[in-house]
């Protein structure tokens, strides 16, 4: 054999390889409205940049009709190429091969890859479409899980990790993605749960579908285990890649800056969008769009926890992360599934250097019993903590409310904010003004001869004393007072002042977050 055969034998291999489990499975794939692992790789990265690894590894079981090579690839495509120029590394699973379940080898590949990552600080992309565990391997594919769950853990905080869910993800296979920093899923196509349908009728005699189960709208919405949902596989890619285009490459580098397609000649509707009136409702995100670089919003975890706002954005092309609460929900107070979703955000910003800001209109925490049962006391004490670990620049810009123990918690000067705004229309108290004044004019209402009209004299003795944000301001708790419209330049100024800010934390192994 000369080295012409040898080199016409490699590359039938690698055909072989490359064909996966074969035209007809492939088919069935498409048929299900999916691409195969190979066309989605090729979607998510720039063209002809994707260098592909270990395409000839094999399993090593041979039991249960496992023969050598009939799982090609292993079932999943590993590798590394650019998105937008910069390096990303990967892994797509090929449910064409074995439904992509995850063996011994499968793992050792997607190990291998997530650990080049780190050694060249790059992000980390997961497409993940997956049976699960690979049953004939046994014991080993669980001790497969287990050290990519390892890795996920250890080099979180280190480079951005992407888990985007592209069909079934069950069983153990979704503590990878839970584990990473953001997942997308597809909406009819991708589900993830710990127990099946079937599982969980024979268990519990309840009965449901794997998409009202575990599909995208229930944790785009409900259980919040979703940051993402897509009308496609396409559109997933593609976010995928826009997302990456805000964040830094990994935890020593600073995120990008793009060249701000218009200057601040902007539009200005804010005074028309924030009502005077605190009782009444406003899309916050209308404020947002104002004020940051036009069309730069990137909204995060949109569909749950509506009553905060949180996601990326530019303010004079460089990237920022942004909390605000949506007072056209709950009147923007704060209950669990909020407080996580935004101490989980604070923290992601502040391990990758994006400066955070915050738009406070808030009422306080949520009331009720089924809130206190809950745990609103330790799932808001996360975003105390999460504002005060982090050492990146902290903005606020008050816009109505501040409230009581959320004032406190949404990065107000005692927990470490570098500047605080207010607008001139801002109410900084411990409490509402109808609240304070039935408390502290208590008597004078009850002794008095039209209880209603000394009431509302009394509100409006508060709120002319205390809702306002000057006596804030004359203690230091907040910088500046600022006209509205003054906003994106006083933001603008701000971020390039902290541009080089740092601060020290006590030297320990780590907090312990109460979560």
């Amino acid at each position: 054999m000369d080295m012409y055969e040898k080199i016409n034998e490699l590359y039938d291999k690698r055909r072989s390889v490359e064909l996966g489990g074969g035209d007809e499975r492939i088919d069935k794939q498409h048929e299900k409205g999916k691409l195969t692992a190979r066309e989605r790789i090729n979607v998510f990265l720039d063209e002809g940049s994707f260098v592909e690894l270990d395409p000839f590894i094999e399993h090593r079981t041979h039991d249960f009709g496992m023969q050598p090579g009939s799982a090609p690839g292993e079932g999943v495509v590993t590798g590394y190429g650019k998105v937008n120029g910069r390096m990303v590394f990967l892994f797509a699973q090929d449910f064409t091969v074995y439904g992509g379940a995850l063996g011994e080898m499968h793992a050792k590949k997607i190990s291998n890859v997530m650990d080049l990552a780190v050694k060249n600080k790059a992000p980390f992309v997961g497409l993940n479409d997956s049976g699960g565990a690979r049953i004939q391997e046994g014991v080993l594919s669980l001790d497969g899980y287990g050290h990519v769950f390892y890795r996920n853990s250890i080099y979180s905080g280190v480079i951005p990790q992407i888990s985007v869910i592209m069909g079934p993800c069950a069983g153990g296979a979704v503590y990878s993605p839970a584990i990473t920093d953001f997942v997308f899923m597809v909406e009819k196509t991708s589900q993830m749960f710990i127990t099946g349908p079937k599982v969980i009728e024979t268990v519990t005699g309840e009965i449901i579908s794997a998409e009202e189960l575990g599909g995208a709208s229930i944790h785009g919405s409900k259980s919040g285990n979703a940051h993402f949902s897509c009308e496609s596989e396409e559109e997933a890619l593609l976010e995928v890649r826009k997302l990456l285009s805000y964040l830094p490459q990994h935890n020593d580098d600073l995120p990008p800056t793009v060249e701000e397609e218009s200057g601040d000649d902007f539009l200005y509707d804010l005074l028309d969008v924030v009502p005077i009136d605190p009782s009444r409702p406003y899309d916050v995100r209308k404020v947002i769009d104002q004020i940051v670089d036009k069309e730069s919003f990137l909204e995060v975890h949109k569909g749950f926890a509506k009553n905060a706002v949180v996601g990326f954005a530019r303010i004079g092309g460089e990237s920022i992360g942004i909390i605000a609460n949506q007072p056209k929900v709950m009147a923007g107070g704060l209950d669990i599934d909020s407080s996580d979703k935004i101490s989980r955000f604070i923290r992601f910003c502040d391990c990758f250097h994006i400066p955070l800001i915050t738009f406070e209109d808030v009422t306080g925490f949520f009331p009720g019993v089924k809130q206190e049962h809950g745990g609103i006391i330790r799932h808001g004490a996360k975003i105390l903590y999460a504002y005060s670990e982090a050492t990146v620049p902290k903005i606020t810009v008050i816009t109505r409310k501040a409230y009581g123990g959320a004032y406190v918690a949404l990065n107000s000067k005692a927990i470490g904010a570098d500047i605080v705004y207010a607008w001139p229309n801002a109410e900084i108290a411990v409490m509402g003004p109808h609240g304070a004044a039935n408390i502290i004019f208590a008597k004078d209402i009850r002794e008095s001869q039209n209880p209603e009209k000394t009431r509302a004299e009394k509100i409006e003795e508060y709120r002319e004393k205390f809702a306002n944000p000057y006596i804030a301001a004359a203690n230091g708790m907040v910088d500046d007072v600022i006209d509205p419209r003054d906003t994106r330049i006083k933001l603008k100024q701000s971020l390039e002042m902290l541009k080089r800010k740092e601060e020290m934390r006590p030297k320990k192994k780590h907090g312990n977050i109460p979560l």
